[in-house]
């Protein structure tokens, strides 16, 4: 399957999970044909997500289930990356932590004490929030004690929503405007559009010219841009047309309907 002319000029491709490569469970139309062919063309190819939900194992095996080829070298996550600072600014100390069970990994991972639901919550170092189905009030109190007392206020991302099958549903920038609204204070990020992910995925390439392709402009093409890469959106997820087109700075190298069209077919 040849490529399109645009992606042909790439050496490597770094895609967007949500709303790019999947939504929910199923991945997004001929987006494993589109995989598929970058592979087979040699291009290097990573995949770099806002989503702390699953470890990068997790992911890896998700990625398998759905029909895509994937190593974990290939997978950036935000997870990873809230890993990455706690364990440079905060091993030893106490965090109280909004987020998945992979989230909780991350933060034990990096040597950091969780204290949510203790008496010393209020006293933690640093307040950790990402996006989880179970989010509840008292997280919300811990997060907010611990924040006015002047905790740092660490966030995986500003992404307010991600696709699902049903339509959208709160992502973690929801939930850290919940916590930075209570106490008054704002939260640092490491997901997109901070060019963290997209450059430990460059890093891990290697030499070339690299486009990242995302659904989402602020995100994604926000990303792309801070790092010095093109960027393409796709129209599968959270951005429309019309969003997508009046992008202006960062612009998109391309606009297509799905993964698959800007890959394989024409761009329309």
């Amino acid at each position: 399957m040849p490529l399109s002319a645009l992606v042909a000029r790439y050496d490597h491709v770094l895609l967007d999970l949500d709303g790019c490569v999947w939504v929910g469970n199923k991945p997004t139309a001929g987006a494993v044909d589109a995989v598929t062919a970058l592979r087979a063309a040699g291009k290097g190819v990573a995949f770099v997500t806002n989503d702390t939900q699953l470890g990068t194992e997790e992911y890896v095996r998700k990625l398998w289930r759905l029909g895509f080829q994937a190593s974990l070298e290939e997978v950036v996550t935000a997870g990873g990356a809230l890993q990455f600072v706690l364990a440079e600014r905060f091993t030893g100390r106490a965090a109280v932590v909004i987020g998945s069970p992979a989230v909780h990994r991350h933060v034990e991972a990096a040597g950091v004490r969780i204290v949510n639901g203790t008496t010393f919550a209020s006293r933690a170092d640093v307040v950790v929030v990402a996006v989880h189905p179970r989010f509840d009030y008292d997280e919300l109190r811990d997060a907010t004690q611990a924040a006015l007392r002047g905790a740092y206020l660490l966030g995986s991302n500003r992404d307010a929503t991600f696709p699902m099958p049903d339509g959208f549903w709160p992502g973690s920038g929801s939930i850290l405007a919940a916590v930075e609204k209570a106490s008054g204070r704002t939260g640092v990020t490491v997901g997109k559009p901070e060019p963290v992910l997209v450059q430990t995925a460059l890093d891990r390439l290697g030499p070339g010219r690299a486009l990242m392709v995302g659904d989402r402009v602020d995100a994604d093409l926000g990303a792309a841009h801070a790092a010095g890469i093109d960027g393409a959106i796709v129209l599968t997820g959270a951005s429309d047309r019309e969003t997508a087109e009046s992008a202006t700075k960062p612009s998109a190298a391309a606009i297509a309907e799905r993964l698959e069209t800007l890959v394989l077919g024409a761009l329309r």
